[in-house]
């Protein structure tokens, strides 16, 4: 009988055998020696995360003054997996809160996550953390987290510089880069620039003991990572120009908008009442903005770029150039203040009769100006084609739509349309019907920023460059094509001189309505307008250009429920014109009147 042979059989069985060991041996050896990733994981409970987070940009004008610059803050950071048994009164004592706070913010920190670490108390000063990084061996779970907060050198400009805040749960779910107690720039330039001013966040990993203790860098920093600092940024602001345009609009309700005419950068942006910037910067931020939130004079509404008014005289010139444009009327043509032509729209100057184009700007000659919209309109034959190449003309100066730059929270103000003519007197109208355009009012809106700008296309003779706030980026030549493609009107740069000279008449004409704040060295260019208020006293409102030659100032001045605007309005551009232009103020009375006039308190007009 055979009988088979399974020795070789058993050897390679054991062969398997060994193989698999050795296998598993070589697998141990890599994972335990070669390979640390399983080891990371372990020891994950003595590891600390630790967001690196960059220095935001800084924030210069013009002149290299620095506006907004970075301090040293903390945020107590708390991850609940680790608390053990706080002693929670020690605590409280330290961050001075109450216990009830303590348990609300240690279940808001829960209900994110038990493992990840979220902001427990934010924003501690560098004199507050001191004491309380001290102490925190005592209370595991808990550590503190480098962080930076905004810091005003100036007092000014708090709408257009803006600020920034925590990130709310629609920020988050908008953006992968943030997580919950991170900042993020809430309005103003902050926000506009939020992704070049804040940086590249940075991550470091620290070992720390059980008690809480950090022993040092992980494995001497192989797995962190450098923050990248944010940029910083040169706006066109000039510093000095926007705090003394603070200064003159203290006690008052309004806006100054003054504009470089060669570039459409920003030169001051004052919107009045206004607040300290510093007040919405730390843990005093969320009581500071209920305050100013809750304030019936508005703080927190910017003026300069929310407020609407009817533009009143002001616009008598774009009417002007319309007309000229249109070939309705010619620099020579002369309308009267009296008799049956000028009923609808009686003047309220007194002045000679008849007027031509130059004297009645610098006049302010309402019957004139009637007398010229209807005319435009028509032109044509056809009142509502007159009206459509009205509307047309008028849009190409910037009015009726926003800007679209770097200036947040813009409004576009409103130009009526024949459309909205048509459907409110069911297409049955006429100049006569809409004849409160003429003198700047009626349904006609416009912001101050687009006041400003009509200034500065009157100064170049037909063009701007939309008002943006940005000069410079680092680390950048040139800004946004957005920003610096220049726009050409409608109105052929010809009729522009015309409207020039009868603007220069109203400082130096024997006649003209600001005539009083002329300056022998400066060749000033303006118009004021007297607003009619529905809801009150009449707005006293003025535009200017300076100097005549090579303009380098446009501004407009808004001040509410202030009467005539040769009253306070007119005054304070010119004020402002000298600043800029001269770097001083030589007309002291007038200067002191318009900073001690207090129209918010009672002061008489």
């Amino acid at each position: 009988m055979y009988i088979k042979d399974y020795s070789s059989r058993k050897i390679i069985v054991i062969g398997i055998f060994v193989l698999v060991a050795l296998l598993f041996v070589i697998r141990l050896f890599y994972l335990q020696v070669i390979d640390n990733s399983y080891k990371l994981s372990a020891e994950n409970i003595v590891l600390r995360y630790v967001t690196q987070y960059p220095a935001r940009g800084r924030v210069f004008d013009r002149n290299g003054e620095l506006l907004v610059y970075n301090e040293a803050a903390y945020d107590l950071m708390v991850i609940p997996r680790q608390v053990k048994n706080p002693d929670t009164v020690a605590l409280c004592q330290l961050l001075e809160i109450s216990i009830e706070e303590f348990e609300k913010q240690l279940n808001k920190a829960k209900h994110y996550s038990y493992y990840k670490p979220s902001v427990f108390t934010k924003q501690i000063s560098k004199n507050d953390a001191g004491p309380l990084g001290e102490e925190l061996f005592q209370f595991p779970g808990f550590y503190l987290q480098t962080r930076t907060l905004r810091h005003y050198p100036f007092p000014i400009a708090a709408h257009l510089l803006g600020s920034i805040g925590e990130v709310n749960k629609k920020e988050i779910d908008n953006d992968s880069y943030y997580r919950s107690g991170d900042y993020i720039g809430k309005s103003g330039i902050e926000k506009y620039y939020e992704k070049d001013l804040r940086g590249t966040k940075g991550m470091k990993v620290l070992a720390v003991d059980v008690h809480n203790r950090e022993k040092g860098s992980y494995q001497n920093g192989k797995y962190d990572t450098i923050p990248v600092e944010g940029k910083d940024i040169i706006v066109g602001l000039d510093a000095h120009l926007q705090y003394y345009g603070e200064q003159l609009m203290q006690n008052k309700n309004g806006s100054i908008v003054a504009i470089d005419p060669t570039t459409g950068e920003i030169l001051a942006m004052v919107t009045s009442p206004g607040y300290n910037p510093n007040k919405l910067v730390g843990r005093e931020r969320s009581e500071n903005y209920t305050t100013l939130r809750n304030d019936t004079l508005k703080p927190l509404l910017n003026r300069a770029i929310s407020g609407t008014y009817p533009p009143g005289s002001t616009f008598k010139m774009i009417n002007a150039l319309v007309a000229l444009q249109e070939k309705a009327i010619t620099p020579q043509s002369e309308f009267s203040c009296k008799g049956r032509l000028s009923r609808p729209i009686k003047c309220t100057h007194n002045h000679k009769t008849p007027l031509a184009l130059e004297e009645a700007i610098a006049q302010s000659c309402n019957p004139y100006f009637w007398n010229t919209f209807k005319s435009t309109l028509e032109k044509t034959g056809d009142v509502k084609v007159g009206f459509e190449n009205w509307y047309n003309d008028v849009l190409s100066l910037g009015f009726g739509e926003k800007f679209d730059t770097d200036i947040p929270y813009e409004v576009s103000g409103n130009i009526p349309s024949k459309a909205y003519f048509d459907k409110l007197y069911r297409g049955s109208w006429n100049a006569l019907t809409v004849r409160s355009l003429s003198i700047g009012q009626g349904e006609i809106l416009v912001t101050p920023i687009q006041l400003a700008n009509i200034v500065t296309i009157i100064a170049n003779k037909g063009f701007y460059y939309p008002p943006h706030l940005l000069r410079k980026m680092e680390g950048t030549d040139s800004v946004s094509a957005k920003l610096t493609t220049k726009k050409v009107s409608a109105i052929k740069p010809k009729y522009f001189s015309i409207v020039q000279n009868a603007m220069l008449q109203v400082f130096e004409g024997d006649h003209g309505t600001a005539r009083w704040y002329k300056m022998d060295s400066i060749q000033q260019c303006g118009k004021t307008g007297t607003v009619q208020n529905p809801h009150g006293d009449d707005h006293s409102m003025f535009i200017a250009f300076a100097p005549l030659e090579n303009p380098k100032i446009a501004i407009t001045v808004i001040v509410e429920n202030a009467g005539f605007g040769s009253t306070w309005a007119a005054p304070i551009a010119s004020l402002m014109i000298e600043k800029y232009l001269k770097g001083k103020v030589e007309r002291i009375v007038t200067e002191k009147r318009m900073m001690e006039g207090d129209l918010i308190h009672g002061e008489s007009r």
